[in-house]
């Protein structure tokens, strides 16, 4: 049984059509076709079924896939720690993140790792809190940054820092000439939340809760600019984290009308952390990474964050 193979029905299992999975795998569609109906006959049943025109997964097909999946990822990491034997000095770290952190953290992170360490190469991958999880899990990442501590038997988690959050109301709110609040104020005020899933909606739930109320959902976004940008519409309310735009401007910027007030009734934050397998030694390159990472968060923080 070729890996190749093995590659390009996993691509065709996942969307791609056999046109493109061909040209990927640098063979002919009618070769890769007869490739695929080879595959059937070795495992003994039906994998693919066309549906319309693509090809769709059949029942066998869904089992047979998850081996598949299993057997690459095997194959592919061990290539990675020969690699990084015979070239201590390189390897791959496939590191996963919050959409909230690709701003500041990880290319400080990111950028500070490869002047060490030039020679690796980095797979970045976003994702929310459950995405980042499963990614462990599934070993399609090495490491992952992420806002709280997944709690999962399996993932190790170490803090990074206390980031920060702000009641960010619009620049005309009755409440804007505040510098300070405590969160039961805006009891009755509409609030602008990330979609159910992600780190900083859960956050924002509990802090609620903390002080005595149930936030009332106008809106919900995936990314945290998008709840700015609500703010801003005069929308509503968000609890986020104080953008480095905001620090020192958002007094008379006129293209930030946003006001971001201190809670003081609440501690206003959340935890901002690394985490990787518990069970599984890391390669030497994501290792290097994680204590890079856990030695100069505190040179890495952004308006409004502090060290963990």
């Amino acid at each position: 049984m070729d890996l190749q193979v093995l590659r390009s029905f996993q691509a065709v299992a996942e969307g791609a059509t056999v046109t493109d999975a061909a040209a990927e795998a640098r063979v002919t569609q009618p070769a890769l076709s007869r490739a695929l109906n080879r595959l059937e006959d070795e495992v003994g049943a039906e994998l693919l079924q066309r549906v319309g025109r693509v090809l769709r997964l059949t029942p066998a097909g869904r089992v047979f896939k998850e081996y598949v999946d299993a057997v690459l990822d095997s194959y592919d990491r061990g290539c990675r720690a020969v690699a990084e034997v015979v070239d201590p000095e390189g390897g791959v770290i496939s590191l996963a993140f919050l959409h909230t952190l690709g701003t500041w953290l990880v290319p400080r992170l990111v950028t500070g790792f490869r002047e060490a360490s030039p020679q690796v190469r980095f797979e970045l991958h976003q994702a929310d809190e459950k995405g980042l999880t499963q990614r462990l899990l599934d070993s399609t990442a090495d490491v992952i940054i992420t806002s709280r501590d997944p709690g999962h038997p399996l993932i190790r988690w170490r803090r990074l820092l206390v980031e920060s959050l702000w009641l960010a109301v619009p620049l005309r709110h009755r409440l804007a000439q505040r510098q300070r609040i405590r969160l039961a104020e805006a009891a009755a005020e509409q609030f602008i939340m990330l979609k159910p899933g992600y780190g900083l909606r859960s956050v924002t739930e509990t802090l609620c809760r903390q002080a005595g109320f149930s936030p009332l959902v106008g809106f919900e976004g995936e990314e945290v600019e998008t709840l700015r940008g609500l703010v801003a519409a005069g929308l509503g309310v968000s609890l986020i984290p104080l953008s480095r735009e905001a620090a020192g401007a958002q007094e008379t910027n006129p293209d930030l009308p946003i006001r971001y007030l201190e809670v003081t009734d609440v501690h206003s934050a959340r935890d901002i952390g690394i985490a990787w397998l518990a069970a599984r030694t890391l390669p030497p390159a994501p290792q290097r990474f994680v204590d890079h990472a856990l030695s100069v968060t505190a040179d890495a923080n952004p308006a409004g964050a502090a060290p963990g």
